[in-house]
């Protein structure tokens, strides 16, 4: 049986073995990543369960990443306690310091800036390889993580313990796993946890441009009930992150169109703040299916979700990743002090974990959904009453306030 010091690897391909720790997570991405770190750190012995090598020590490139996420001041605080933040590339990195929401008519829109907001910046647009590769880095000097490639095809829980079998035939015992397997969850399905799902009929469509006209740390957004939203998110150097909510029919025209043809389309909409975009090389775009995704219940046996195993909104807020980064900072602030916990896995702790993350998930799936919906209706009356709704909030300080508040991560 093998335990953990310090941060060591097996592979699935080599003999079966027999792990022990306090906790295993089972996901490859940055917030299962996080959560290793943040649990390793408050002294829990963990094992980070990957698919495959490849996917664990993900480094960056000098190509910009299409991927990418407005993350907010919670993601940032919690990666500047685990020492990552630095260690990111920072002249990759920009800060959002003000926000435009445009709805369907020219006149209607609502602004949020950082110094009214009295914040140093909105969020920050972090592309994905950015964020794992310094993540990865962290995670080769950490103590107290085992990194396991490997994949789990059974799950066994008790009162006492749970144990993960892979392919191989090795076993990982836990008194908790951390189920961080994305939004088609392994984890969440062995454990029989129900969910609602309901699909937005549209993809979201990412790649990234150039624009002609400085954006000064802009980011813009547009509501359309004909072409979904449209958002375009500043990156370093007069570069924009596009993330286009498409209809489906829309969205396969798009992904088969050339960067030049979409820029084309983009410019009824950006030319006037942005000026003509330019399409970045190497030029190609990803598109992922928009989906609301709500579990009825972010634990089990000794086990508790994170990330999109645990909730899926629609991007248009951009705080899908800030949402499982909330998760991690819950979850640490239930086992943080490992002096005074004997079992991490204990029922009323996970229940005490799931109770911390009922308002603010439900919060965000309720205005993500709703604006949603409000804005993917063609009807004349409704199109007048959220362009009204638009304005009236921008002229309503209090109710505006609070809206950058949670934007923020600082409504608590």
């Amino acid at each position: 049986m093998l335990g953990m010091n310090a941060q060591t690897s097996f592979s699935s391909t080599g003999p079966a073995h027999s792990f022990i720790s306090d906790i295993c997570i089972v996901g490859n991405g940055a917030v299962g990543k996080t959560a290793a770190l943040g649990l390793a750190k408050a002294g829990w012995k963990v094992t980070l369960l990957a698919p495959d090598i490849a996917a664990v020590t993900k480094t960056s490139t000098t190509d910009w990443d299409v991927r990418v996420y407005a993350l907010n001041h919670i993601a940032r605080d919690l990666l500047t306690q685990l020492r990552v933040w630095d260690a990111l590339d920072q002249q990759r990195i920009a800060p959002v310091d003000a926000m435009v929401v445009n709805g369907d008519t020219n006149a209607s829109q609502i602004a949020f800036d950082a110094y009214a907001a009295h914040a140093d910046a909105l969020a920050w647009i972090v592309e994905d390889n950015n964020l794992n590769a310094g993540l990865d880095a962290a995670l080769r000097f950490a103590n107290n993580i085992q990194m396991v490639t490997g994949r789990a095809v059974r799950l066994v829980q008790d009162d006492k313990l749970a144990s993960l079998y892979l392919e191989n035939g090795s076993v990982i015992d836990a008194s908790l796993i951390i189920g961080a397997d994305g939004s088609q969850s392994w984890i969440r399905g062995q454990c029989d946890i129900g969910l609602d799902y309901r699909s937005y009929g549209q993809r979201g469509v990412v790649t990234n441009f150039t624009c002609a006209k400085p954006h000064h740390g802009v980011a813009h957004q547009w509501f359309t009930a004909e072409e979904g939203i449209i958002a375009l998110l500043p990156l370093p150097d007069n570069k924009v992150s596009l993330v286009w909510s498409a209809p489906h029919a829309l969205a396969d025209v798009l992904m088969q169109e050339s960067m030049t043809q979409v820029a084309a389309r983009l410019s009824v909409y950006a030319d006037e703040k942005l000026g003509t975009l330019t399409p970045l090389e190497p030029q190609f775009a990803r598109d992922f299916p928009l989906a609301l995704i709500k579990p009825h219940s972010i634990i089990a046996t000794r086990v508790a979700l994170i990330g999109d195993a645990a909730h899926v909104v629609h991007p248009l807020a951009g705080h899908g990743m800030n949402l499982g980064f909330g998760d991690v900072v819950a979850l640490l602030s239930v086992l943080g002090d490992k002096q005074a916990q004997t079992d991490c896995g204990d029922a009323r702790l996970l229940r005490r974990y799931a109770r911390a993350r009922k308002e603010d998930v439900l919060l965000m799936q309720l205005a993500t959904d709703g604006l949603a919906r409000l804005f993917g209706t063609t009807a004349e009356p409704v199109r007048r009453l959220r362009n009204f709704g638009l304005n009236l909030v921008n002229r309503l300080p209090v109710l505006k306030n609070n809206l950058i508040a949670q934007a923020l991560g600082k409504h608590k």
